[in-house]
C-alpha cells in the first residue's frame, strides 16, 4: 500500500512539473471553492430539489406572461374571499379607534352576543367538518364557569396560583395514563398541536446536539404528517423529510422511512390518526427503526386521540400505538378536540424526564433574574387548563367512552353509506373519525362547493383530490 501511494505521489510530481505554478494555485482554489460550496449545500435546511423548485418558481413568476396570470388568479381569489367574508358582516360597523369613552357592560355584551352570531354556516350543530367538538351544553357550561374562576391565573407563577399547578399536574398524569405511560412518564400542557409538535420537534433537536454533536438535525415524517412538522423544521433550523405512503392505505411506507434513516436523523414520526385520510400508520412498524438506531419516535395523536385512547373500551380494539410500544418516545394529543375541552388547550407527553428536559428554555444572564419556561410561551392561561381539567373530571373514562362508540360508530356508517355512492372510492383507511373520499368520474371539489351551497363545509385536499369529513360529537 505504501509503495503504491509513493508511486502515485512520484507520478503525480512528474506530471505536474511542466504544469504552470499560477494553473496549479487556480485549480486548488477552484477544487476548494467548489468542495465548500458543496459542504455548504449539504448543510442546507432545505432539501436541494425543494431548492431547485424555489428557484424554478420565484424566476418563472417574474416571466411576464406568468405574472399576469398569477396576479389575475390572485385577484379572483381576493375577490371571492372578500365577497363572502363580507356577506358575513355586511351591515356591520368596525371599531377603528379606542373609543374615548367606556361602553357600558351590558352594550359589550350585546356586541359580543351579535358577533358570535354571525356568519351563514351552521357549525354549532356540526355542519363544518371537525370545527366543533362541545359534547354537551352541561361541558359548555362548565368550562365557562371555571375558566372564568381560574382566567387570572398564571402556571408561570407557581408560587401564587399552587392550586393551578396542582390541576396542570393531575392532567398530565391522567394523560400520561390514558396512553399507557410508566411511572417516568411525564409531559407539559400547552397552546395546542402544533405547540406540542414544535416542542417535541425542540427536544430531539437540543438532544442531538447535546448527545451526537448533530448541528443540522433531520426528523423524517410521512407525506400525510400535518404540516405543523414543516412550521416547526422551518422555526427550528432543521431539515424535514418527508416519507412516502402507501398508495391504497395511506400508511406510511415503513421501507422507505428505514431507507432514508442517516447519522444526521434525529426523530422519526407517526400519525395516531393522520388528518387528511384518518389512516393509523404502523408505530410498531416505525418504532423498530427507531430502537435499533437510537432513535426518538414521536406519535402525533393531536386529532384522534382522545378517541383512539378509547376505542379498545368502546369495541373497535386498535393495534397499541402509544407508551406500550418499546421505542415511543414521545406522544402529542389535543384535549380541545375530543378531549372536549375550550380552544387552546393540547399535551406532549414524553416516555421520562429525560426528554422533558431538554424541551425547557432557560436563560440564567438576564438582568431581570433567571428565566426559565416549559413551553414556548411564558404566561399562559390558567383558565384553560382549568377548564380542561374540569371536562376530564367531570366526563370521566366512562363518558369518553361512550362519546368514542357514538362517533366511531357514526363514521363507520358514513363509510359504508359513501362506498354505496356510485362514483365516489374511499381513500385510505378511515380507521378513527375521518372518511376520506374522490372520485374518478367527476371532480370532487364540484361536490364539496355543492354542498357548501346547502350548509355544508367540508374539507378539501390534495395529493390526491379528495374531500373529508371529520365526524366529530
Amino acid at each position: 500500500m505504501r509503495s503504491r501511494l509513493t508511486k502515485n505521489i512520484f507520478s503525480l510530481n512528474k506530471y505536474l512539473e511542466n504544469v504552470e505554478p499560477w494553473k496549479i494555485v487556480a485549480a486548488t482554489a477552484g477544487g476548494t471553492l467548489v468542495l465548500a460550496y458543496l459542504h455548504q449545500a449539504s448543510q442546507a435546511r432545505l432539501p436541494l430539489t425543494t431548492r431547485i423548485q424555489n428557484f424554478v418558481f420565484k424566476w418563472a413568476r417574474k416571466i411576464p406572461s406568468v405574472k399576469n396570470q398569477v396576479d389575475e388568479e390572485l385577484k379572483k381569489v381576493r375577490q371571492n374571499f372578500e365577497e363572502e367574508f363580507g356577506k358575513s358582516v355586511e351591515n356591520i360597523s368596525y371599531s377603528l379607534v379606542l373609543p374615548d369613552k367606556g361602553c357600558s357592560f351590558d352594550r359589550v355584551t350585546e356586541e359580543a352576543k351579535l358577533h358570535s352570531k354571525l356568519g351563514d354556516l351552521d357549525w354549532e350543530n356540526g355542519a363544518m367538518s371537525g370545527c366543533m367538538y362541545n359534547s354537551s351544553q352541561e361541558v359548555s357550561d362548565l368550562s365557562v364557569q371555571v375558566y372564568g374562576l381560574a382566567a387570572w391565573t398564571n402556571p408561570l407563577h407557581p408560587d401564587a396560583f399552587p392550586g393551578l399547578r396542582k390541576i396542570e399536574a393531575e392532567v398530565v398524569a391522567m394523560v400520561c395514563d390514558l396512553f399507557h405511560g410508566g411511572e417516568e412518564a411525564c409531559g407539559s400542557v400547552t397552546t395546542g398541536g402544533t405547540e406540542s409538535i414544535i416542542l417535541a420537534c425542540k427536544t430531539y433537536r437540543d438532544l442531538a446536539r447535546d448527545t451526537r454533536g448533530v448541528e443540522m438535525g433531520e426528523i423524517l415524517v410521512p407525506v400525510t404528517a400535518h404540516a405543523a412538522f414543516d412550521k416547526a423544521a422551518d422555526l427550528l433550523g432543521i431539515r424535514i423529510r418527508h416519507v412516502p405512503v402507501d398508495e391504497v392505505t395511506k400508511r406510511v411506507d415503513l421501507r422507505a422511512m428505514q431507507r432514508m434513516i442517516t447519522s444526521k436523523t434525529i426523530m422519526l414520526v407517526g400519525s395516531a390518526p393522520q388528518f387528511p385520510h384518518g389512516t393509523m400508520d404502523d408505530i410498531q412498524g416505525i418504532s423498530d427503526p427507531g430502537l435499533t438506531y437510537n432513535l426518538p419516535v414521536h406519535v402525533d395523536a393531536c386529532l384522534g386521540g382522545f378517541l383512539i385512547a378509547f376505542m379498545d373500551e368502546a369495541g373497535f380494539p386498535l393495534k397499541p400505538f402509544d407508551f406500550r410500544v418499546a421505542g415511543v418516545t414521545s406522544i402529542s394529543a389535543d384535549t380541545h378536540k375530543y378531549g372536549y375541552a375550550p380552544k387552546g388547550s393540547s399535551l406532549v407527553l414524553y416516555s421520562s424526564s429525560f426528554y422533558r428536559n431538554y424541551q425547557y428554555f432557560c436563560y440564567p444572564d438576564w438582568p431581570g433574574g433567571i428565566y426559565g419556561t416549559p413551553t414556548i410561551t411564558g404566561s399562559r392561561a390558567g383558565g384553560i387548563i382549568a377548564a380542561c381539567w374540569a371536562v376530564m373530571k367531570l366526563l370521566g373514562r366512562d363518558g369518553y367512552v361512550s362519546a368514542t362508540r357514538d362517533i366511531i360508530n357514526t363514521t363507520r356508517r358514513i363509510t359504508e353509506a359513501v362506498q354505496d355512492v356510485p362514483g365516489l372510492k374511499i381513500v385510505g383507511v378511515p380507521e378513527v373519525s375521518v372518511v376520506a373520499f374522490a372520485s374518478d368520474k367527476f371532480n370532487i371539489y364540484g361536490l364539496s362547493d355543492g354542498l357548501k351551497e346547502r350548509g355544508w363545509a367540508l374539507n378539501a385536499l390534495q395529493f390526491p383530490s379528495c374531500v373529508h369529513l371529520c365526524v366529530t360529537r
